[in-house]
C-alpha cells in the first residue's frame, strides 16, 4: 500500500531496521537516566541543530506530542493571554484548548501569539515573509505550531521563539513524539512566570534536557529512530529543495495536466486558488461529495491511499501528503492514476 496520508504518514524505510537494532542492542531496555541513552539523547539534539539548522543558542526538548506543546506554551508561557489568528481547524482546536487552559480574559494584553505555520485541514500555509510582518508588529513571544512542514522545509526560525512539531509526518516516523525547539527569550519569558507545577512545565523540562535527561520515562525508542533517521537525511537546504519542487509539480499537475485531461472543467480541482498561501506539503484538492468519496475507494483498490478530508473540508476534499519519506516512483503512480481516474 502506496500512503499520501498527511499524517501519521509514510515513515522511512529504514525505520524498521532502526527498530529491530533498537531491540537488538537493548537501546529500548535503557534506564533513562543512564549514560548510554543520555548519549542517544545528547546526539539526537545536536543533529537536529545541525540538519534542520537550529541556531545554536536555541533549546531543543522532545516530548509527547505536538498537542502537549500546545499545553506547554499555555502553562508556562503566557503570563496574560494568547492570540490564535488561524485560518483552519487546527489553528482553531489550539486556540480552544490554550483558553481552556489560559481563558482569554483580556486579549489586549496579550503576549504570546500563536501561528499554525502549515493549516494540514485546507493545505494552507503561512509563509516566512508573513511571519516576519508579525515579527515586526507583535511585541511579545510568537510561538508556531510546524507540524506538517518541520524537517520538510527551511524557516528562518529567528522569526519566532517557539516552535513544535510531531515526527509523524516530515520527519517519516511513527507517532509518539515531538519536537520542541524554544528561543533564550522563551526560556528567559518562562523563568519569569516561574510556572513549576506540572511534569511539562517547561522549565522542569528545560531543567532535565539541559542534562540530556528526560522528565519522565520517555518514548525511547521513538528518540533513537529518530536519531537514527536525523543520520541518513539530507540537510534542510536540501530537503527543502526538494520538497517545493514537488509541491509545484504537485499544482502545475492539477492546473494543467489533470485540468487537460478531463475536459473544460474538470471534477477535481485545488482548493486554494491563491498560489502564494499553499501550503508545500500538503496538497488539497477539492471536488463533489459523491466524486471525493468515489475517487478515495478507487484509490484503495489499486494499493493508494489518499488522505480524507478534515473539519469543514472533510466531505469535499482529498489531500496528498508531500512528505520527504515519499518517493519519486510513489508520486509518479498517484499521478498515473488521476490521470486515468474517470
Amino acid at each position: 500500500m502506496i500512503t499520501f496520508y498527511p499524517g501519521p504518514s509514510k515513515v522511512y524505510p529504514q525505520v524498521a531496521d532502526y527498530a529491530a537494532d533498537a531491540i537488538r542492542q537493548g537501546v529500548v531496555s535503557l534506564n533513562h537516566r543512564s549514560a548510554g541513552f543520555m548519549e542517544i539523547v545528547k546526539e539526537t539534539i545536536q543533529l537536529l541543530h545541525e540538519k534542520l539548522d537550529i541556531p545554536a543558542d536555541y533549546h531543543i526538548a522532545l516530548v509527547s506530542s505536538a498537542t502537549e506543546c500546545w499545553e506547554i506554551v499555555a502553562q508556562s508561557l503566557t503570563a496574560e493571554a494568547s492570540l490564535h489568528p488561524h485560518s483552519g481547524a487546527f489553528g482553531k482546536k489550539w486556540a480552544e484548548y490554550a483558553y481552556r487552559i489560559k481563558p482569554p480574559m483580556n486579549l489586549s494584553e496579550a503576549d504570546v501569539l500563536c501561528i499554525v505555520q502549515n493549516e494540514t485541514s485546507n493545505g494552507t500555509q503561512v509563509s516566512m515573509p508573513t511571519l516576519a510582518q508579525f515579527r515586526r508588529d507583535f511585541s511579545g513571544l510568537i510561538a508556531v505550531d510546524a507540524v506538517s512542514s518541520m524537517a520538510g522545509i527551511a524557516f528562518d526560525w529567528s522569526l519566532a521563539d517557539v516552535w513544535f512539531a510531531s515526527v509523524q509526518k516530515c520527519f517519516g516516523l511513527p507517532a509518539g513524539l515531538a519536537v520542541l525547539i524554544y528561543s533564550p527569550a522563551a526560556l528567559k519569558k518562562a523563568e519569569q512566570i516561574g510556572e513549576n507545577a506540572h511534569y511539562n512545565s517547561l522549565l522542569f523540562i528545560h531543567e532535565n534536557f539541559s542534562k540530556f535527561q528526560t522528565p519522565y520515562t520517555p518514548n525511547g525508542l521513538g528518540i533513537y529512530l529518530l536519531m537514527r533517521v536525523l543520520q541518513q537525511v539530507p540537510p534542510i537546504r536540501a530537503v527543502n529543495a526538494t520538497t517545493k519542487k514537488r509541491a509545484a509539480e504537485w499544482y502545475a499537475f492539477f492546473e494543467n495536466e489533470l485540468a487537460g485531461s478531463h475536459g473544460a472543467e474538470p471534477r477535481f480541482k485545488l482548493l486554494n486558488s491563491e498560489a502564494g498561501i499553499r501550503s508545500d506539503t500538503v496538497i488539497a484538492v477539492q471536488g463533489p461529495e459523491a466524486a471525493i468519496k468515489a475517487i478515495k475507494t478507487a484509490a484503495q483498490q489499486v494499493g493508494i491511499t489518499l488522505g480524507n478530508g478534515y473539519g469543514d473540508w472533510k466531505n469535499t476534499t482529498f489531500r496528498i501528503a508531500n512528505f520527504p519519506a515519499i518517493t519519486d516512483e510513489e508520486i509518479e503512480t498517484l499521478k498515473q492514476f488521476l490521470l486515468s481516474y474517470q
